[in-house]
């Protein structure tokens, strides 16, 4: 620990001495620089200037609507041309392909048929509550962090104080003991024995996690969020929403999709389409609950 300390100050010092005053006379105003700050600001910049050098390409998608003897019609998107990947670079050349293929047979060439298993999300961290909360709720992170704050320090309901959620700091994955097995119980009465996986879900931590605290979950899953609407403000009810929800779909089985993908070939260029359809809900039966919410929350400032 020691050398670990001499080695970060004499960094410090290389990079400090070296750097601060270049960016003080350059920014007009005293500053310093350290080790991971200077770094930092370094791939800040490299990744700027990457975003300044891109040249955006033009190109088109074309689509062909087709129908079988069924007269069943569906869309498949152009993918191929001469056995490589191809879309039309303009508006003529998309043109060109059009008029080509007006009124040409289209033949099936391959129709797959897959079943497709779409896994429950981890519980929330702190930055993935604040990424999904900001794109759902339509709030900054700063105002996530802040609702949060308050549902953990608790709010007044008809039973006094109560605190609806764990510590809202924290990168771990960790959830007690005591908690999956009362989100196992919840699963199972709400939405029905085959919703439940068998056993309590356990997700990996990250490399480096503090594992200090619990992922953020609700204290009492019980507590189901319309049993505390009317106690909480209109976006702390929205968040404590969206926390049990993600909790409870941690826990809960898989969603499970059938996949048809089709390949029409005409001429020598290749169209492809895909369906898929819910065979089993699985944990999304959650979000479709909290469907008329999302939607609410679109648009608002």
């Amino acid at each position: 620990l020691v050398n670990a300390q001499q080695a970060r100050r004499v960094l410090d010092r290389i990079v400090g001495y070296t750097v601060s005053p270049v960016a003080s006379s350059r920014l007009n105003e005293s500053l310093s620089a350290g080790r991971v700050q200077s770094v930092a600001l370094k791939m800040v910049v490299d990744r700027e200037r990457e975003i300044q050098a891109f040249k955006p390409q033009e190109y088109w998608n074309l689509k062909a609507e087709l129908k079988g003897e069924n007269k069943n019609s569906f869309k498949a998107l152009l993918s191929e041309k001469n056995g490589k990947k191809y879309k039309p670079s303009n508006s003529e050349e998309a043109e060109k392909v059009e008029n080509e293929l007006k009124n040409s047979q289209f033949k099936v060439k391959t129709v797959k048929k897959t079943v497709v298993k779409s896994h429950a999300p981890a519980p929330f961290i702190t930055s993935t509550m604040q990424q999904d909360g900001s794109i759902k709720l339509g709030v900054t992170a700063p105002q996530i962090m802040a609702i949060a704050q308050r549902l953990y320090e608790g709010v007044e309901t008809p039973q006094g104080n109560v605190a609806l959620i764990t510590y809202m700091r924290t990168d771990s994955l960790r959830i007690s003991e005591e908690a999956l097995a009362a989100a196992g119980e919840v699963i199972r009465s709400r939405y029905g024995e085959k919703y439940y996986p068998g056993q309590p879900r356990r997700y990996k931590p990250k490399a480096n996690a503090q594992d200090g605290h619990e992922a953020i979950r609700p204290s009492n899953v019980t507590l189901y969020p319309e049993l505390v609407e009317q106690d909480l403000t209109r976006d702390q009810y929205r968040l404590y929403k969206l926390i049990w929800n993600r909790f409870i779909a941690s826990q809960m089985e898989n969603a499970v999709y059938d996949v048809t993908a089709i390949e029409a070939t005409c001429e020598n260029q290749v169209f492809r389409a895909t369906h898929q359809s819910v065979a089993f809900a699985g944990f999304t039966a959650i979000y479709e609950e909290g469907k008329d919410d999302e939607q609410e929350a679109i648009g608002s400032p």
